[in-house]
């Protein structure tokens, strides 16, 4: 049992407000927030305005919308997956997290799409008050998600998601002090995204605009409803803007803007969703607060033709509110319907997320 909290605590670690983490953690499930796509990796971790593979099942299901306008280019479908070590800096051989996410068209309906997140904790071992062992437990956590999205006009989309989530932090029934019971708990969510290309003859389409808002649903609960945490709901807004692009040279610039709507007050109760989301987080606290606890991604990325990019990005957390901030890299190739991508996270040596490399695949059809 140590271990998986040992476990919880340091992913929680890397998304949460470090001022309150060890006293009562943020939000549920907190591995919906891991970034999928060495793409997107590779650019400081944004990309809510260039939605335009399968990944944008997590960016922004809008995206998904502009993928097959011509069948001279676009593929109909596409799939895309990526593995990681997670965490590598804690030398948990067992803990990593997988992403597989894909999109079809279908003529006369749309495209639909859907992803499957998984993260491993490893196998634990259950002990009791006096630390005599008990047993052995694999403590794991996924989510499987389902996509619509549609052009309402040429320039404008929307798309939507809807997931399940189910956490097995210890799949079979334990007693630890006055506790007893499964920790385990199942969820449900939607995501909301919207992804605008404005038309005006002077931006000659390289400006697109995107907003996500992912994991919408009701607290998750263990063992006791009364302790029930909020899901990560968390607001994504940002652009892309085309530096240039012609024949053998494109470059783009993206910025993202991210937003935790989570209110937990110091007693351990937490506002439900429809408060948090539309009251509460934009009004608790200073003005001055309130933007310190956005997130920051910026990134740049080089195409020579359509064969070679390379990336760069930087992500910025205010030192009060996570205080996380990383240079990432990223290179990509791409072949006829295959593409593979590399991206590297540069942090201090002491950071969690210090030398972690994904890595992804994906094939159009």
């Amino acid at each position: 049992m140590k271990r998986v909290l040992i476990l919880v605590i340091l992913v929680c670690s890397v998304f949460f407000n470090n001022s309150s983490l060890f006293a009562q953690g943020e939000a549920a499930v907190p591995f919906l927030l891991i970034a999928p796509g060495a793409r997107n990796g590779g650019i400081g971790e944004g990309g809510v305005a260039l939605a335009n593979d399968a990944n944008a099942v997590f960016w922004n299901p809008a995206g998904l919308a502009f993928q097959y306008q011509d069948p001279e280019i676009d593929t109909q479908g596409e799939i895309t997956l990526m593995h990681v070590k997670w965490l590598p800096q804690f030398n948990f051989s067992d803990l990593w997290y997988d992403y597989l996410a894909g999109r079809y068209y279908i003529e006369d309906i749309g495209m639909l799409g859907g992803s499957i997140t998984y993260l491993n904790l490893g196998e634990n071992v259950w002990t009791d008050e006096n630390a005599v062992e008990l047993g052995t437990f694999d403590s794991y956590e996924f989510a499987v998600t389902l996509s619509y999205a549609t052009l309402l006009k040429e320039n404008l989309s929307i798309g939507v998601n809807a997931k399940i989530i189910q956490s097995n932090l210890t799949p079979i029934k334990v007693t630890v002090g006055s506790e007893t019971g499964y920790g385990k708990s199942t969820a449900f969510a939607v995501d909301l995204g919207v992804l605008w290309i404005p038309d005006y003859y002077f931006l000659d389409n390289r400006l697109s605009l995107g907003a996500n808002l992912s994991n919408f649903g009701p607290k998750m609960s263990y063992i006791d409803k009364k302790q029930a945490d909020p899901l990560p709901t968390n607001l994504k807004m940002g652009l892309s803007y085309k530096i240039f692009d012609d024949e053998f040279n494109k470059m783009l610039v993206i910025y993202d803007l991210n937003r935790l709507l989570v209110v937990k007050h110091k007693d351990g109760t937490s506002d439900n969703v429809f408060e948090a989301v539309f009251y509460s987080t934009w009004t608790k606290g200073s003005a001055n607060e309130r933007i310190r606890k956005f997130t920051h991604s910026i990134g740049l990325e080089y195409w020579y033709g359509n064969l070679i990019a390379l990336r760069a990005g930087w992500f910025y957390e205010d030192p009060n509110y996570g205080a996380r901030k990383f240079l990432t890299f990223g290179a990509g190739l791409s072949y006829n319907i295959f593409g593979i991508d590399f991206s590297y996270i540069s942090a201090a040596e002491d950071h969690p997320l210090s030398d972690t490399m994904r890595f992804s695949l994906s094939v159009g059809f």
